[in-house]
């Protein structure tokens, strides 16, 4: 039974996202930003160990191969969007939407994309670049920063 003070279409809505988001996007963690250097080797999958086959070590949100030049992925079940705006540049963001708290849709040319209202937000500063329903860029609140660092192939909280 939902709490009478909450809305139904609130309680509809968190358990239709849910029922969606998380199966199709994976795991991530974030907080700040984090350059990777020119001499750091280029990310490479490993057979071993206890990451099934992925690369990724236990802890890792994404390795950085996977994570596009231009671009990014949404984790949302680590309420992260992580973004490589220039090649080996990496940034955290939160994956919740400062409109209505709706999480991100999708990462394309250079922003990151509210699939609730349409606000758009930069993938190198998660400053707000499109409102919600057509309004002007800034109208909503940039995208909070999430820590995060590159540890060997992969990216990690940090």
């Amino acid at each position: 039974m939902t709490d009478p003070g909450t809305p139904r279409r609130r309680v509809l809505t968190a358990a239709a996202l849910g029922g969606l988001t998380v199966p199709l996007l994976t795991a991530c963690g974030g907080g700040g930003s984090s350059s990777a250097g020119a001499d750091d080797p280029p990310s490479a999958t490993s057979t071993g160990g206890n990451d099934g086959g992925t690369g990724q070590s236990p802890s890792a949100l994404v390795a950085t191969a996977d994570v596009p030049v231009g671009s990014g992925v949404i984790l949302a079940s680590e309420d992260v969007v992580v973004t490589q705006p220039e090649k080996g540049t990496f940034e955290g963001f939160s994956a919740t939407c400062t409109h209505a708290g709706c999480i991100l849709a999708s990462v394309s040319s250079g922003t990151i994309n509210c699939g609730c209202h349409g606000s758009q937000f930069s993938i190198a500063d998660g400053s707000n670049v499109a409102g919600p329903s057509g309004s002007p860029a800034g109208s909503v609140a940039p995208l909070p920063r999430v820590g995060i660092k590159v540890k060997g192939p992969n990216i990690i909280r940090g």
